[in-house]
C-alpha cells in the first residue's frame, strides 16, 4: 500500500460533511470510513446523524452500527477496526474517505493512540467500583494518589477519560506521564500513506441556522421515541452513548427536569458547545504533524474549500 493515499473530511457538527463526503466519494470511487464515536452504536440513528438508507446505496459505509448499546466502544476498539476496513477496501481499488468529528478517533489515523498496557478483568471491577460508589471524585483522588501530585493533562469531567487513565495506571504501574513517554516512541500510524485533509466549519450565523434545522428535523422524525426504546434497551448504563448531545438532553426531558418546549433550544446549546469544543480541540491537537492543513475556521461554503496534501 505503499504510495496509496487516505482521505480525511473532518469538521465540526452541522458543517455539512455528510453531502460533500458523498459527492466526492461518487466522484473518486471511493468508500466512506465514519468516524464518529456515537455513530457505532445500534439504534442511535437520529442523534447521530447516520446516513440514510439511499446515501449508503449511493457509496459503501464502515463503521455503523458495530455493537449495542449496552456495550462499551472505545478508540482502542474502533483502531483494530479501522485497520481491517482500509486494508479491505484498498484491496478492492478503492479510495476510503475518512469523514467524522470525532477529534479522538480521527488522532489515531496520525498518532500513536494505545499502547500495550494489559488491563484485566479485575482491575476494571476494580475501577468501575469506584466510580459507582464515588463518582468522578473518586477516580480523580485514586489518578492523583497514582501520579504523586504531577498535572494529569486529562478532561477531569470526563469519566470515560478518567476510568481509562486509572486502568492503564494500575495496569501499568507507571504514572501518566511516563505512559505518555513511552506513547512517543511508538510507530506513526499509516506512514506508508499520504494524507490529504479537509477541515469544515462554517460562520457561526450559518452554523447555528443549520442546527436549528437539524435539531428540529431530528425531533419531528422522531427523537424522543427513538431515545425511549433505547432507554428500554438499556443504554443509560453505557455513559458515552447517554451522554452524547441529544441523546441527554432528551434524556432530560423524559425525567421532567425540561420542558417540551425547552427541548429544542437545549439541544442546540448543547451542539453549539460542542462545535466550541471541537473547534478547540482540532486547532490545538489534530493532528499535531499537520496542524497548517486545518483551519479552525473557514469562512467559505464547502464548495470553495480545497483538499490540502498531508504528509
Amino acid at each position: 500500500m505503499k504510495g496509496k493515499s487516505l482521505h480525511f473530511l473532518a469538521g465540526v457538527t452541522s458543517s455539512g460533511k455528510s453531502e460533500l463526503a458523498l459527492s466526492w466519494a461518487e466522484t473518486h470511487d471511493a468508500e466512506i470510513l465514519s468516524c464518529d464515536s456515537i455513530a457505532v452504536y445500534r439504534g442511535m440513528n437520529l442523534g447521530a446523524a447516520k446516513p440514510t438508507a439511499e446515501d449508503r446505496k449511493r457509496v459503501p459505509h464502515h463503521g455503523l452500527d458495530l455493537v449495542e448499546v449496552t456495550e462499551s466502544f472505545d478508540v482502542a476498539r474502533y483502531k483494530h477496526y479501522a485497520e481491517t476496513v482500509v486494508s479491505e477496501v484498498f484491496s478492492r481499488g478503492k479510495n476510503l474517505l475518512v469523514v467524522g468529528g470525532s477529534g479522538f478517533y480521527l488522532q489515531s489515523f496520525f498518532e500513536p493512540i494505545i499502547d500495550e498496557v494489559v488491563v484485566t478483568d479485575e482491575i476494571r471491577k476494580k475501577v468501575t467500583k469506584i466510580f459507582e460508589s464515588e463518582g468522578i471524585p473518586g477516580l480523580l483522588a485514586q489518578l492523583r494518589q497514582l501520579n504523586e501530585g504531577e498535572p494529569l493533562g486529562l478532561d477531569e469531567f470526563n469519566p470515560q477519560r478518567l476510568l481509562r487513565a486509572l486502568e492503564r495506571c494500575l495496569g501499568s504501574g507507571l504514572k501518566l506521564s511516563q505512559l505518555r513517554e513511552r506513547f512517543e516512541a511508538l510507530p506513526t500510524p499509516y506512514s506508508s500513506f499520504r494524507k490529504p485533509c479537509l477541515w469544515l466549519d462554517r460562520e457561526n450565523e450559518d452554523l447555528e441556522k443549520r442546527i436549528e434545522s437539524r435539531t428540529i428535523k431530528m425531533i419531528d422524525f422522531g427523537l424522543v421515541e427513538e431515545t425511549e426504546s433505547l432507554i428500554e434497551d438499556g443504554f443509560l448504563s453505557n455513559h458515552a452513548a447517554c451522554s452524547s448531545v441529544g441523546y441527554r438532553d432528551v434524556c432530560s426531558y423524559l425525567r421532567k427536569e425540561i420542558t417540551r418546549e425547552e427541548l429544542i433550544p437545549a439541544i442546540c446549546s448543547s451542539t453549539r458547545k460542542l462545535v466550541s469544543k471541537q473547534r478547540k480541540w482540532f486547532r490545538k491537537r489534530f493532528p499535531s504533524s499537520s496542524r497548517n492543513l486545518f483551519s479552525p475556521r473557514t469562512e467559505h461554503h464547502p464548495k470553495e474549500l480545497k483538499w490540502n496534501s498531508g504528509t
